[in-house]
């Protein structure tokens, strides 16, 4: 599973950022590495040098193996729990849509002796 971070100017520290990041989502999302193939990571901050309770944004595209992307978003903050709620949404979004596809695959119906 391939990781892209992407932020706007006014968060600092672009690099160990996106390292702490990647590193809670590759650790959040393990059981379904095998089954994406790349994660969007968009990072900002809403209202740059200015305070506020909830102006850090995280956004988290999951690019799902044969299947259409899934997106989520935290808004915190700081950063760091912005990403940390955004990779708890999409922990959850995922296991319901694995969970679903599990539950509705079927086993082929065996030959009907007569």
């Amino acid at each position: 599973m391939q990781v892209q971070f992407n932020s706007d100017s006014s968060v600092m520290g672009t690099e160990n950022v996106a390292e702490r990041i990647e590193a809670q989502l590759r650790h959040r999302l393990a059981r379904f590495e095998d089954r994406l193939t790349r994660l969007e990571v968009h990072v900002s901050d809403e209202n740059a040098r200015k305070g506020g309770d909830t102006d850090k944004h995280c956004t988290i595209e999951a690019r799902i193996r044969g299947d259409k992307p899934m997106g989520v978003t935290g808004k915190a903050g700081d950063v760091d729990a912005a990403a940390r709620i955004a990779g708890n949404k999409l922990a959850e979004r995922l296991s319901r849509y694995f969970g679903k596809a599990e539950k509705h695959k079927h086993e082929p119906s065996p030959d009907k002796v007569l």
